[in-house]
């Protein structure tokens, strides 16, 4: 499979995925938040489509297209490994929806890191939110969910609290 068509495939499986957690979650009230911004995208089509939650951005630098960078109170800068544990200790397990995008390239590089962030990310899901990641997480307590049609497998993965 080419390099176009894999990126096709993780693009389209991420926006059938998404599109399911925010219309599966969308009678909880607590925030959603996108860890990594990167070009901004996925924070652009979520902001368009999710109505009445906030939506919290984890980032060490905001790099983005000005249309898609969130405003600074709703930006939290910083490691991951220390900005997710900070917001559990200052909010508690509010999120209705984790989106990660772990990107890469280097599969390996990404599993490690997912390995390294899932124990970081679990508490932070409220009781019947969803978490979406680009890579397979290592959860004790969420279920992995069955992908929405137009998904492709092994592109992205849905866990549910």
């Amino acid at each position: 499979m080419s390099r176009l068509d894999l990126f096709i495939d993780r693009m389209v499986s991420q926006r059938a995925c998404l599109d399911f957690a925010i219309d599966d979650t969308a009678a909880l009230s607590g925030p959603v938040f996108e860890l990594g911004l990167g070009n901004g995208r996925t924070f652009h089509h979520m902001r368009e489509r999710i109505v009445g939650r906030d939506i919290y951005v984890f980032e060490r630098a905001v790099a983005a297209h000005p249309d898609s960078t969130p405003d600074e109170e709703f930006t939290i800068l910083g490691d991951v490994r220390v900005t997710l544990v900070q917001t559990l200790e200052k909010m508690g397990p509010v999120a209705s929806l984790i989106h990660a995008d772990l990107g890469g390239h280097n599969r390996a590089k990404n599993d490690a890191f997912a390995r390294m962030i899932s124990p970081m990310v679990e508490p932070l899901l409220a009781e019947g939110g969803l978490m979406v990641a680009s890579d397979r997480m290592y959860f004790e307590t969420l279920t992995e969910v069955a992908l929405p049609k137009g998904a492709v497998p092994e592109r992205c993965f849905i866990y549910r609290r």
